[in-house]
């Protein structure tokens, strides 16, 4: 039988060293573990390896002569993931040691188990003079990349320390109830019967809250349609849009289609899916056809609707920018290991292109929403209100929400606030 923190070091070293995405490495590894329980074990592994990798990759820094990270990519992951089992997971000192150790020979390195031993057994003994070292520099203390922990601290002096500690903790699964198959009410009563932890969001009308990740489609009614998963920040989009029977709806980057599934759910609408990259065209129909909606799905760039558009104003444009997704650390924790500091300016001239490109295709009297899954100012704030000087037709809607707080332009919602994701909404009408 496959050895699940073998299996779980080698994806974390594709993640962390290689640079594959959690979701890529993850439909790699898993169907490897037949067992469930020894699959939730692999998840748990790599979600919390990709999330602390920067504070516990520098304590191998510390405790190791030689680094391993180029010669013995999966071994030095494994340290990795015993440090992350000591310390984040919690699980008995001995049952962790003995179990790295054996997924060393899984790994078939029995050579390196001596010093897997030996490092972990070090950390123990020295965990107090490491853990102090570790916590006195912002990007290990709260495992953030330096570059990310500063630009927190510059955009949000007052809430960096908790926006980061928001980061590292594990988020509420939430639900979407589909209205056009059930209640939100009837389906509360039928996960409850399963025996599921399932409350209502206080205001989000189709907002369920369960308190942990599990298998979604094991869950009742998923096949049915009856839900999707969504988390409470994504869906304020359908509130916020306030679309109405009849109308025309694009949804600008739309993949994997959650924001356009809920509008359809909520309003009679026309709506166009459009998608950059194909492979991921295929997802937004595939949950099209799971909650039983329809649309007119179509791979496009955005910035040049030459390509796609029907020369037909829509009445509502969403549009869901392609961004750093440092919102959303906490559900994707690997994010952190990928983003780069010069990532940021290229971002919000694609940005400031798709908003530009797009603003033509709004009819007179409607709204378009921007949207990022950032909480950084230099693709919110700062690609709104240059558009909004430079377009006298172009006026910012004030809205308030329960969660998060006012930016210059918009609004603002901090990972944790409300216990959402980060999100940034602005609403702009055409005059």
């Amino acid at each position: 039988m496959t050895n699940p923190r073998a299996e779980a070091a080698q994806a974390l070293a594709n993640i962390a060293l290689q640079g594959a995405s959690l979701r890529e490495a993850m439909e790699r590894h898993a169907p490897r573990i037949p067992d469930p329980r020894d699959r939730a074990l692999l998840m748990a592994l790599v979600s919390d390896g990709a999330r602390w990798w920067p504070r516990f990759d520098a304590a191998l820094d510390r405790l190791l002569e030689r680094p391993l990270r180029r010669k013995e990519p999966a071994v030095h992951a494994l340290l990795v993931l015993g440090l992350v089992q000591l310390e984040v997971l919690e699980l008995a000192d001995y049952a962790a040691v003995a179990a790295t150790v054996e997924a060393v020979r899984a790994l078939k390195r029995p050579q390196l188990a001596g010093l897997v031993n030996a490092v972990l057994r070090r950390w123990q003994r020295e965990r107090a003079t490491h853990l102090a070292a570790l916590d006195a520099q912002p990007e290990t203390r709260h495992a953030h990349p330096r570059w990310l922990a500063a630009a927190i601290a510059r955009d949000w002096p007052a809430q960096a320390e908790d926006v980061m500690a928001a980061d590292n903790r594990e988020p509420p699964l939430m639900l979407r109830a589909n209205r056009r198959r059930t209640t939100r009410d009837a389906l509360i009563e039928r996960l409850r019967t399963d025996g599921q932890s399932a409350e209502p969001h206080a205001w989000l009308a189709d907002a369920i809250a369960l308190p942990h990740s599990t298998d979604v489609t094991r869950l009742p009614g998923f096949a049915e349609g009856l839900f999707a998963v969504q988390d409470g920040a994504a869906q304020i989009a359908a509130d916020l849009a306030d679309a109405r029977d009849g109308q025309r709806v694009l949804d600008a980057c739309a993949a994997p289609g959650g924001k356009a599934c809920h509008l359809l759910e909520r309003a009679d609408v026309t709506l166009t899916a459009l998608e950059f990259e194909p492979r991921r065209t295929g997802r937004i129909r595939e949950n099209l056809a799971r909650l039983h909606l329809q649309a007119d799905v179509r791979t496009g760039d955005a910035g040049d609707p030459s390509s796609w558009w029907d020369g037909q104003p829509f009445d509502r444009i969403l549009i869901d920018a392609p961004c750093s997704a440092t919102g959303v650390l906490r559900r994707r924790p690997d994010v952190r290991l990928h983003r780069r500091a010069d990532d940021i300016p290229a971002l919000a001239a694609q940005q400031q292109r798709i908003l530009a490109a797009l603003w033509p295709l709004l009819a007179p009297g409607g709204r378009l929403l921007y949207i990022t899954c950032s909480l950084l100012r230099a693709e919110n704030e700062a690609v709104v209100a240059p558009f909004l000087a430079a377009h006298a037709d172009a006026h910012a809607v004030p809205f308030t929400l329960p969660a998060g707080q006012a930016a210059a332009v918009g609004w603002q919602i901090l990972p944790g606030d409300g216990d959402l994701d980060g999100m940034y909404y602005a609403v702009l009408e055409k005059r």
